[in-house]
């Protein structure tokens, strides 16, 4: 596993790290499988770690505390994010600090998220959801100013919309925020316009997380995949979706070269990007964990086959459905 500086943090994080969203809000979850899936993680060097109370209500929290304290001996870095009073994802114009994340909010689960996970203190508190135009309102940053400087955390990061990086640019340039989590993958390449220059200047780390966009670039996904009820892929794969992105990923796959699988691939895309400092892949088996943190190690993609994965970028604009 290699390491990389977490922003202006300083931290040296793997450069894989752990998305734990699966583990506490997709069905097909298993607890036991989750829990030998995190620590041989960390016995292959993982060491960040990304929840949210919204992930199983607490559920992906619980676990990520139980990790901590069964390895009393690393140091893992461990991130959550606060949901938004609304509880609507992604944030939309016109929704205001009152209605996702106004201070008493904001300390309410700040603690809760504590008590989920049996911790003292979070490495990263960030917000769910995110708007530039917050900033005018500064009732969220001077909240979680107080309740760091209790250590109750020792950074402050963003979790930006779906398919639109530069809502967090202005946030960036403000120096009120230590990291931004964004989507970056193959498809996802606009962060590189404006956030990436943003994060590089301000010295701001970042988070990069959908690798595989939301399993289509895995490969596996055919315009007949479907989903327990219930589950959240149901509403984001819809059929106009489904097909459009299975479509593109098939054009991926006489890319993939020999001995390398398209998840791989993938990962080592976003790896070539330096103003990465994580990646955060949700992992629910251990194979998994030992596929994708393997990546870090099998060094930089060809240089032909990275310009020409630069090719197949896709701009999309939120919809109702992008979430």
């Amino acid at each position: 596993m290699k390491y990389r500086r977490f922003g202006r943090a300083g931290w040296q994080v793997s450069e894989i790290g752990y998305g734990m969203w699966g583990m506490g809000g997709w069905t097909g979850s298993d607890d036991d499988q989750s829990r030998k899936s995190l620590q041989r993680s960390v016995d292959l060097g993982c060491n960040f770690f990304d929840t949210a109370w919204a992930y199983g209500e607490g559920k992906s929290e619980a676990l990520l505390g139980e990790l901590v304290r069964a390895n009393p001996t690393k140091r893992l870095h461990t991130a959550t994010k606060i949901p938004p009073k609304n509880r609507r994802w992604p944030s939309r114009r016109g929704f205001t600090l009152d209605d996702c994340f106004p201070p008493d909010h904001v300390r309410e689960y700040v603690h809760r998220s504590l008590e989920n996970a049996g911790l003292d203190s979070f490495d990263v508190i960030q917000l769910h959801t995110w708007e530039d135009a917050w900033l005018d309102d500064d009732r969220w940053i001077a909240a979680l100013a107080d309740l760091k400087s209790q250590g109750l955390f020792h950074a402050v990061g963003l979790s930006l919309n779906r398919w639109e990086p530069t809502s967090g640019v202005r946030a960036v340039a403000s120096g009120l925020v230590d990291c931004v989590q964004v989507i970056y993958n193959i498809f996802d390449q606009n962060p590189r316009d404006e956030l990436f220059p943003a994060c590089r200047e301000h010295d701001v780390a970042v988070i990069a997380r959908v690798p595989f966009d939301e399993g289509t670039l895995t490969g596996t996904l055919t315009r007949a995949s479907r989903w327990p009820r219930g589950d959240w892929r149901n509403t984001y794969f819809v059929p106009e979706n489904l097909a459009r992105s299975v479509e593109r990923a098939e054009r991926l796959k006489p890319l993939v070269p020999s001995g390398m699988t398209m998840p791989e691939m993938a990962l080592r895309f976003i790896l070539a990007e330096p103003t990465v400092s994580t990646i955060i892949p949700g992992m629910r088996k251990p194979a998994h964990v030992e596929a994708n943190l393997a990546a870090s190690d099998a060094g930089p993609l060809d240089a032909e086959l990275l310009a020409e994965l630069t090719q197949h970028r896709w701009d999309r604009e939120p919809t109702e459905w992008s979430q």
